[in-house]
């Protein structure tokens, strides 16, 4: 369907006018004047003739079927001629017409009511709201702005109409080329994912760029970008995600989570490039432009000035890339042709003076080099180099590899007419070593989750059923919020292992359940009302005999009485004291457009103060779970530092696919909390939990 929007052989232009000044005018002179070849056909209650067309007074006067209409006029106007176009014969509808739900209540009823009959009529509708359409193929102009984007590979789509012109008005100044454009506007409809759905598959466009706000169906976001992101990088400026409006939540995972976050797991998950602004998303896109992608993460920066290249080498080694040196068989061979002074190692600094031949000893060797898997060529334009020439035989050089070659020409004046000829033969440029680094990064990053083999999500042995029962009675009495020993019983279905436990409504029969465990033991108050137990002196360990067990609960109970007199205090809980372990959390939290994320990080400080946490939208796989652990800042912990016996990191991924399991069978959740987990050696024991369910 989305081919009556983008080669409609006819366009209707609803809303065609005289007047300079209006929409309906500014659209119809971008298509004739950028030569569309279709037919078009003016619409315009007057039926007088229009930029040299006949105009037609109403839809019905054409007489001819027509594949697109493009629609400018009052919004109050609009479902009805909608309706008209499509029994028309309109595959699809353009709606420039503002006045929806940016409006007000009766723009909320009217945009309702346009996505009824986008249902009812089988018409696909862009907008309302919107900038419009191009297709630089078939010099399809359908927007009301000023210019036309130059042909080229780069499809882009904006939730921004003003941000879509400015980025025009940038590329037809810098000479971008780009496949297609659309104003995605309100989203009525057709929304981001049928965009990147159809450009998989579009001979026209080699890489994918757009500038969202939300997303309308996230589990179909992850599905079709997963599936994109294999034939072609998807690359998105994803704005509106601070925590200003972020939920207060009842657990450290929802503390901890927020829009910002869910959408960086879900591009991490499905291999979306993120883009950090404006620049950085048409940098990442000229970083493609090549078309070469590198077997590894081995870059070798070629250079001219001592500084620029110490730079890059920092920046490389900051974001984990490899400078490895050149085989020993490539550095004899340039040895001799080189200064004596120059570096032949990694960066490779052929000093101030040097020529466009020192340039051409390094490159023509290093583009076979086996350890090399991309270059990044540095030139500052002193006054001995030959900077065109340079050029040219970067050019060339490029020409006789599949790696990818980038270049940093710093300056400007000097350094301009060479960058147009980089950028004519698909060169990447940057003025700064750093951001050419930065892309060679996001090339290799591309190539690895590329090759990545499918990894589907883990199932657990479980008891599914008991934990149903469980949390059915929970439910029916109302109990939305359950903790501890309530809690644990439903995780223990799911695999998780917990301490001996007890809960004790005296101090004899705290003494007499500590006795029966085996001291030492540990206390905590039982109370749904008290979350945090620690700040009221609610918990007490390493209780080693029956009077203090005696002891300890009549202080746990008083302190909390004294702290939260309006609490409802079950008891008691004496608990088993697990030998000493590193102490982690793992959490659930529910994001309104992607649903489930699980969370993982170190307790105690780590998540309280340094919040250094991961998180992944379930399911979750075995390798993002491995991923989770191993990306948080301190899991260098885990693994045993300063003669520490390491933890048992396997028994914290299958805690992660146990949970993720475990949401997944009941989607009720909305917050979990497993804290702390004590690690060990072998094995791990969870010695708190708490369940938020769905009160819907």
């Amino acid at each position: 369907m989305l081919d009556f929007l983008f080669n409609p052989a006819s366009i209707a232009v609803i809303g065609a006018s005289r007047d300079p000044k209006k929409v309906g005018y500014a659209v119809l002179n971008n298509l004739i004047r950028f030569n569309y070849k279709g037919r078009i056909y003016p619409v315009n209650p007057s039926g007088e003739e229009i930029l040299g067309l006949k105009s037609f007074s109403k839809l019905s006067d054409i007489g001819e079927k027509f594949d697109l209409a493009v629609i400018a006029v009052p919004a109050k106007f609009v479902p009805e001629t909608v309706i008209k176009s499509a029994v028309a014969g309109a595959g699809s509808a353009v709606i420039l017409s503002a006045g929806f739900k940016e409006a007000g209540p009766e723009g909320v009823r009217l945009e309702q009511e346009l996505g009824n009959i986008s249902r009812e009529y089988n018409i696909r509708i862009l907008g309302p709201n919107c900038l419009g359409v191009i297709n630089t193929a078939n010099n399809m102009n359908a927007t009301f702005a000023a210019g036309m984007l130059p042909k080229g590979r780069l499809a882009f789509f904006s939730q921004s109409g003003a941000l879509g012109i400015a980025i025009l008005d940038w590329a037809i100044g810098n000479k971008i080329g780009f496949s297609k454009f659309i104003s995605l506007g309100n989203k009525t409809d057709l929304n981001e994912i049928d965009f990147i759905e159809y450009f998989i598959n579009d001979p026209e466009t080699d890489i994918i760029l757009g500038y969202i706000e939300d997303v309308v169906d996230g589990r179909r976001f992850l599905e079709i970008a997963e599936k994109s992101t294999k034939t072609k990088p998807v690359i998105l400026l994803k704005s509106g995600g601070t925590e200003a409006g972020a939920r207060a939540a009842s657990s450290h995972t929802g503390a901890l989570a927020g829009s910002e976050i869910a959408f960086n797991a879900a591009f991490k998950q499905t291999g979306i490039i993120r883009a950090s602004g404006i620049q950085d998303l048409f940098d990442t896109a000229l970083a493609f432009s090549e078309k070469k992608l590198p077997a590894g993460n081995r870059l070798l920066i070629v250079t001219n000035a001592g500084g620029p290249g110490i730079i890059a080498a920092d920046t490389a080694e900051k974001i984990g890339l490899k400078l490895p040196q050149m085989t020993k068989d490539t550095i004899e061979a340039i040895e001799p042709l080189l200064p004596k002074n120059a570096s032949l190692y990694n960066p490779v600094d052929i000093i101030g003076d040097a020529t466009s031949e020192r340039y051409a000893v390094v490159l023509n060797r290093a583009v076979n080099d086996p350890n090399v898997d991309g270059i990044v060529v540095i030139l500052t334009p002193q006054a001995m180099v030959d900077v065109e020439n340079t050029a040219e035989i970067i050019i060339s050089t490029s020409k006789k590899t599949d790696r990818p070659v980038i270049t940093s020409f710093m300056g400007d004046m000097r350094v301009r007419e060479s960058v147009e000829k980089l950028k004519a033969a698909f060169i990447p440029n940057f003025p700064y070593p750093e951001t050419a680094i930065n892309a060679f990064k996001k090339l290799s990053d591309y190539n690895s989750w590329r090759n990545l083999k499918e990894d589907k999500a883990e199932s657990f042995l479980s008891n599914k059923d008991s934990a149903k029962a469980y949390i059915d009675g929970f439910l029916q009495r109302g109990m939305f919020q359950v903790v501890e020993d309530d809690a644990m019983k439903i995780l223990a279905q799911y695999g998780f292992n917990f301490p001996k436990r007890a809960l004790t409504r005296t101090s004899k029969e705290a003494s007499a359940t500590g006795s029966k465990i085996g001291f030492p033991v540990v206390m905590k108050i039982s109370s749904p009302d008290i979350l945090h137990k620690t700040d009221v002196g609610g918990v007490k360990v390493r209780i080693n005999s029956k009077k203090e067990a005696e002891d300890a609960f009549i202080e746990i109970t008083s302190n909390a009485k004294r702290f939260m007199p309006d609490a409802f205090i079950n008891g008691v809980m004496v608990y088993e004291m697990v030998k000493a372990g590193k102490e982690v959390i793992l959490g659930v939290t529910f994001d309104k457009t992607f649903g489930h994320m699980i969370m993982f990080g170190l307790g105690g400080i780590y998540v309280e103060v340094l919040k250094d946490v991961s998180f992944r939208i379930a399911p979750v796989s075995r390798r993002e779970a491995s991923g989770m652990v191993s990306e948080i800042k301190t899991g260098a912990l885990l693994k045993g530092a300063r003669g520490e016996r390491p933890a048992d990191i396997d028994s914290i991924i299958d805690g992660i696919l146990r949970l993720s399991g475990f949401v997944t069978d009941f989607p009720m959740v909305r917050e979990l909390d497993i804290n702390p987990l004590v690690v060990m050696e072998k094995g791990a024991v969870a010695l708190d939990a708490r369940i938020i369910f769905d009160r819907r």
